[in-house]
């Protein structure tokens, strides 16, 4: 009847949904993705179904507008969040961020350390702890993985940056009573930690993706949810947005082909 045919969504306009169905249910508090695909998923969730969130400019400010890669020219600061007030909303509790991972492990232990069980001597030395260790047991934390392989997604990390159910649990109260691991989201797959003990499982396969191809590329047995769905393909709306105001430059297929 006239209209403009949309294209198929790509794998990367898939991942930047399903990230973006992290956030949904948090309402307002500071939403804080980590990294080209993540960032895009935030102002995709402010945009459709979350419009309280606040979320930054990856920097020091909490910033309006949809647009994600538009700065600095025509960035409009809602808030100047410098990193002394960053820490005030992360011990409250009134964050969710998503992080990277160079491993992670079946209870969400994550490293962005070091490669190597020498931590003095590393094999790779990477970004170090960073702000992993307050994140896991202050607020909710999602991963992001853009190549989910066994190299990433191992029995046991090297190096904890970011603390997990089962160390949490060894700690006490005082790691697991705010301790909120959600989803990790993946260029394949989207997995949460309701297995047993809190053991990572599967819960959803891109489109095109089989369960069987997600265990393969898992360094271990992977629970599965009780029905493995697949995962919400992006509406019209969501393409509209992502293609035309949030990413206009398509640096999202840069992340994930």
């Amino acid at each position: 009847m006239g209209g403009t045919e949309v294209a198929a969504a790509t794998r990367a306009e898939q991942c930047v949904v399903a990230l973006a169905e992290c956030f949904r249910g948090d309402g307002e508090i500071v939403a804080n993705p980590i990294g080209t695909v993540p960032m895009i998923a935030g102002r995709l969730a402010r945009a459709t179904f979350e419009p309280d969130l606040m979320v930054t400019d990856g920097e020091a400010a909490l910033v309006a507008g949809d647009e994600a890669f538009g700065w600095p020219s025509g960035k409009v600061v809602e808030y100047y969040n410098p990193y002394r007030s960053m820490f005030d909303i992360v011990w409250s509790g009134r964050r969710h961020v998503v992080m990277g991972a160079s491993q992670i492990d079946p209870y969400g232990n994550q490293n962005f350390a070091a490669i190597g069980a020498d931590y003095q001597r590393p094999k790779a030395q990477l970004l170090g702890f960073r702000g992993a260790p307050g994140n896991t047991v202050n607020h909710a934390t999602s991963y992001w993985i853009p190549v989910h392989s066994p190299r990433v997604f191992v029995e046991k990390v090297d190096v904890v940056s970011g603390v997990g159910w089962d160390r949490a649990a060894a700690a006490g109260r005082a790691a697991t009573e705010y301790l909120d691991l959600r989803r990790v989201v993946t260029n394949l797959a989207v997995l949460d930690f309701g297995g047993p003990e809190h053991r990572m499982r599967l819960v959803s396969v891109h489109p095109g993706v089989e369960p069987e191809e997600v265990a393969a590329a898992t360094g271990f047995p992977l629970a599965t949810a009780p029905e493995v769905t697949v995962t919400r393909a992006p509406t019209a709306e969501d393409l509209r947005l992502i293609r035309t105001v949030i990413d206009p430059d398509g640096l999202r297929d840069r992340e994930v082909r």
